[in-house]
This record gives structure tokens, C-alpha cells and sequence, in this order.
């Protein structure tokens, strides 16, 4: 509930602080004196735009601040939604900030907000019918809200709402992938041929490196031939070979060895040479055969290294580096094949899910078909004593078409039904949507009627504000509107600006808002009436005006009694 508001520099109001009651609290007051000016703040505290004309004169800035009581769980809920995070208190701050400069700023628990984060807020645990305009009773899809609540299909809608939400998940699901499905089908196609591709280079580790040599040794094949064979020559097989000088040195060493110790050293190490010698000639000679031209082998190794080459030109990667990659493609192929296996098995999970939405709001909407008129029936009923006994009110369901393609048009966000409540005030007249009802008093009267039907199935929205519900009104309706009021502030919290005094002697708590004048300046008040004489002095005052006398002040005790014992019974 509404527990505090406080308004600075607001037009005639210079600082005006009102604490505020559970149940029917009133506020009145004589014409001009600024009652329409306390709502209109309440209005810049629920996101209502604003203008720089309405501060004050002689001020730089105006001041709307709210505290309002979060007594319900679901009004804690309702607030964390709008605030986009967690509310930890009961207490939720508002204020709102005009200056001179047009520039406007909110707050929530002096945090800085957006001015459309109050609307939001206010839309939620506000219910406001006046002049000034009409906040969620007129929406559509809150009514199909209390309608469901009103029939008890809340489990319904329920079901209803997670069918619609998972067919919401599919269809992005199932959106992302096909919306990919091209990109992805060029890279499973390159992916496939990249691997036959590496399959069919038989790539291994550690090749190009071997080729290169390889080609190195056939290209200077006759050189190397020439050489070893030549060293073959000259070590054993020509004259002169070193073989023969070994031998000839070897027979003077051994000559000499029984002259020194030394020299028969010597004469074994050159012994020694010989087999060495012998042996690196058999070396050579198999090396100069090995060394044979062999311009068919050159050409396969050229034709493999120009491959080889051409594939790492191709990737960008070594042939050593390509053996890894193709490690890698089945892995990748098998990626994209079940992206596109997923796409078949969604759009089956999508069509199951689109089957199961429209089975549960046709349910759904069977349920409401059969309590929408009971709904305006009972409503009706209270318009007879609000003084609209012709009027007619009906509800009047359409029903949206699905289409068969589960991923053609929306979603719709509750339900395959539009619900439209339809009033004809009085009778020729033509029948109106309420939202599009002119008259202030017969849009008050009618949103006061449903209140009273639904009161019992909102727990978030429970404040009720009332602007000219008592326009065109006399004495014996008012008192009826009285009763009305008094019997909705028993489960909300009612704010009514009321000009009859049979309606405000029902309130639990009342207000008068007076226009005081000095020499130099104008402000508005509002005063709390905390005892009865208080109150019976305003209700004669309401009655008679100036002219009043005891006989108006007992009529007037007589009514606050009266009222009085009606709520008390």
C-alpha cells in the first residue's frame, strides 16, 4: 500500500506531506483547491510526463516522493520485475524530479532509474480511474489476467505459459540453425574434401625433409659416383695406391724396429692401417654402384615434392603440420553432421511442442469462454446499484488463429484469446469498448464494479485510486458508492477524491485539502481529520457549505454514524 507522499513546489502546493491508511481513505475538499493537483502528483510518481509549468513560481525544482508497502510476496515479485533485480525491503521509495530546465529524474530506493521504470512499477501495483487516464483494469491482457484468476484457471494458463515459452526456445533453436544451415553445409562439403584430399596424399611424418635429400643425392648421382670410385682407386686398385705405399712403409718400419721401441709402434699402427684401408675401399666401391643415375626415381621424387609443396601452398600448413589437421576434420565433420541431425530432430521436438501449445490454449480458452460472461454478468449486477441500472457490460472473446508451420507469426504471449470488455452505459447508446468509454463517472463506476468482482483475485495490485467516480451523482447513489467503496477497502487500499459527502462518510480515514491565501501567496493544504467533530464539521461543510448549521452537523453525525455501523456489520 500507499504509505507516505510528499510533494514540494508542485503549483500551489509548497510542501505538502500526507501519511496514508489501509482501506477507503478520502480526500476532500471544495472546488479549486487542489485535489486534482495531489493526483496529478501521484500520476508524476507513476511515470506520468511532466512539464517545467507545473513547478512552482519562484522555484527551480519540484518533488514527488512515494513510499509505498510491499505487504505481499507477489507485489515483491511484481517490483524485482520492473527493476530488472532482487527487492530485498518491504519498502519501496519512488521519487520524481521536474527542474526549470525540463529535465526530469527518477529514483527507487535512491537508486537512479529510467521515468518509464516508475510507469512500469506504478502499472503493476496501481490501479488508477479518473480524468487523467486509466492504468491496468483497461488492458487487455490484465484483464485476461483477473479473468483467469476470477475463474480459477490460473493452472491452465500456467501450463499454457510454459508450452508457449519452450516453443519460443525451439523456434530460436531452431531459427539459429537453419539460418546457418548454408554457411554449414559448404564447410561439411570442404571439410569431406579436405580429408579425401589428405587421404589420398598419404602424407608422412618427416617426408619433405627426406625428398629433399633424396633428390640432392639422383641430381649429383654421377659426381658422387665419380668420386667414390675414385677414392676406391687411389686408396687399393691403382699403382701407387696408398695400399702399396702402406705395405712398402710397413716392411722398412719393421726393418728398423730392433734399433728403437719406438719404431716397432710404429711399423703396428701402419699394419693396423691396412685393413682400414681394404675396408674403406670396399666402402667406396659399393657407394660409387649405389651412386648409379636413375632418372625414373628422380622424376617420382620431383613429382612428390611438387605435391607436397602444393598442398602446404593450399593450407598454409607444412606436410607435417597437415598430418595433425587431418586429424582434426572427422572430429569437425562430426560436429556439423549432428548441427544438421539437430535441425531435423528440432524441427520434430518443435512441431511435438507446437501441438501440445495449441492443445492447452484451446483448453484454456474453452475455460475462459465459460467465464467471461459470468464474469460481466456479476459486474452488471453491481453497475444496478452504482446507478446504472440500463447499462449493459459483456465480454466478448476473439480468438487468434494459429497457423499450422510451427515457426509461422507469434506466439501469442497469453493465449489464443483477445478479451474485450463492452459497455453500453445507457440504452440507444452504442456499445463501446471500456477502454474507450468517454465518460470519467461511468468508466469509474464501471472499473469500481469489476474491482469489487475481482477484488479477491489480485494480490498485486491493491491500491485503488478514484478520481470522479461521484460525477453526476446524488445523495441516494452516493451512499451506495460509499458502501461500495468501504466493502473494496477491505481488501485493498482505496484512494477516492470524492465532492459527496455520502460517499466520504464510508471511508475509513479522511483528508480535507484546502486553498489558503496570504497577502503575498497562495499554497494548497491537506489536513487529516482524526475525530469524529473534525469529520463532522467537513461532511456539513460538504453539505450545506457556509450556510451550515447544527441541524446540518447532526445530519451529518447522523450519516458518519450510520455509515459507520454498515461497516461495522
Amino acid at each position: 500500500m500507499l504509505r507516505e507522499v510528499s510533494v514540494q513546489n508542485l503549483a500551489l502546493i509548497e510542501d505538502v506531506r500526507v501519511e496514508l491508511h489501509a482501506g477507503f481513505c478520502a480526500w476532500t475538499g471544495e472546488t479549486g483547491a487542489g485535489k486534482s493537483l495531489l493526483l496529478g502528483a501521484l500520476g508524476l510518481l507513476l511515470g506520468e510526463r511532466g512539464s517545467a509549468d507545473l513547478i512552482r513560481t519562484g522555484a527551480d525544482e519540484l518533488r514527488v516522493t512515494g513510499r509505498f508497502e510491499l505487504t505481499r510476496p507477489e507485489q515483491r515479485e511484481a517490483a524485482s520485475q520492473a527493476l530488472q533485480t532482487a527487492v530485498e525491503e518491504d519498502d519501496l521509495i519512488l521519487t520524481r524530479r521536474l527542474s526549470r530546465s525540463g529535465r526530469s529524474s527518477a529514483l527507487v530506493n535512491d537508486v537512479p532509474v529510467a521515468v518509464s521504470t516508475l510507469r512500469r512499477i506504478g502499472e503493476m501495483l496501481v490501479d488508477v480511474h479518473g480524468q487523467r487516464e486509466s492504468y491496468s483494469l483497461l488492458q487487455p491482457a490484465y484483464q485476461l489476467e483477473l479473468l483467469d484468476a476470477f475463474g480459477r484457471l490460473t493452472d491452465l494458463r500456467k501450463k499454457y505459459l510454459e508450452k508457449a515459452e519452450k516453443v519460443r526456445e525451439l523456434r530460436s533453436q531452431f531459427k539459429n540453425l537453419a539460418d546457418a544451415r548454408a554457411a554449414r553445409q559448404r564447410e561439411l562439403a570442404l571439410v569431406r574434401f579436405e580429408r579425401e584430399d589428405l587421404n589420398a596424399a598419404k602424407l608422412a611424418p618427416g617426408e619433405l625433409p627426406a625428398l629433399v635429400k633424396e633428390r640432392e643425392r639422383l641430381v649429383h648421382a654421377q659426381s658422387l659416383a665419380q668420386f667414390t670410385s675414385g677414392v676406391a682407386a687411389r686408396l687399393v686398385d691403382n699403382d701407387g695406391a696408398v695400399s702399396e705405399v702402406v705395405s712398402r712403409l710397413i716392411k722398412e718400419a719393421h726393418k728398423w724396429a730392433s734399433f728403437d721401441p719406438k719404431l716397432a709402434e710404429v711399423s703396428e699402427r701402419l699394419n693396423a692401417l691396412r685393413p682400414e684401408i681394404d675396408d674403406l675401399a670396399d666402402t667406396c666401391r659399393d657407394l660409387a654402384e649405389r651412386f648409379e643415375a636413375d632418372p625414373e626415381r628422380l622424376g617420382e621424387v620431383e613429382k612428390r615434392i611438387g605435391l607436397l609443396k602444393k598442398l602446404q601452398t593450399r593450407y598454409g600448413k607444412t606436410p607435417d603440420e597437415l598430418l595433425a589437421y587431418r586429424d582434426t576434420l572427422d572430429e569437425k565433420e562430426a560436429e556439423l553432421q549432428e548441427q544438421e541431425d539437430n535441425l531435423s530432430g528440432i524441427d520434430g521436438h518443435l512441431r511435438a511442442a507446437y501441438a501440445e501449445m495449441r492443445d492447452a490454449a484451446n483448453v484454456l480458452s474453452k475455460g475462459r469462454a465459460k467465464v467471461a460472461k459470468r464474469l460481466a454478468g456479476d459486474a452488471q449486477k453491481h453497475l444496478a446499484d452504482l446507478g446504472m441500472p440500463k447499462a449493459k457490460l459483456d465480454a466478448v472473446i476473439e480468438l487468434i488463429s494459429l497457423p499450422d508451420d510451427p515457426m509461422a507469426g507469434d506466439i501469442p504471449a497469453f493465449g489464443i484469446d483477445q478479451l474485450e470488455l463492452i459497455l453500453m452505459a445507457n440504452p440507444g447508446e452504442p456499445a463501446r469498448p471500456l477502454r474507450k468509454v468517454a465518460s470519467g463517472g461511468e468508466l469509474s463506476r464501471t472499473m469500481l464494479a469489476l474491482k469489487t468482482v475481482l477484488a479477491a483475485h489480485d494480490p498485486v495490485r491493491t491500491l485503488v485510486v478514484f478520481d470522479e467516480i461521484d460525477s453526476n451523482v446524488g445523495g441516494r447513489l452516493g451512499d451506495m458508492l460509499g458502501q461500495k467503496l468501504s466493502t473494496l477497502g477491505q481488501s485493498h487500499q482505496v484512494l477516492c477524491v470524492t465532492h459527496l459527502p455520502q460517499v466520504a462518510s464510508y471511508a475509513g480515514y479522511q483528508w480535507t485539502i484546502r486553498k489558503e491565501s496570504t497577502t503575498k501567496r497562495t499554497a494548497t493544504t491537506i489536513t487529516p481529520l482524526l475525530t469524529d467533530e473534525s469529520r463532522v464539521e467537513e461532511l456539513a461543510i460538504m453539505l450545506r457549505g457556509e450556510s451550515r448549521s447544527e441541524t446540518t452537523r447532526k445530519e451529518a453525525a447522523e450519516m458518519l454514524n450510520a455509515a459507520k455501523l454498515l461497516r461495522a456489520g
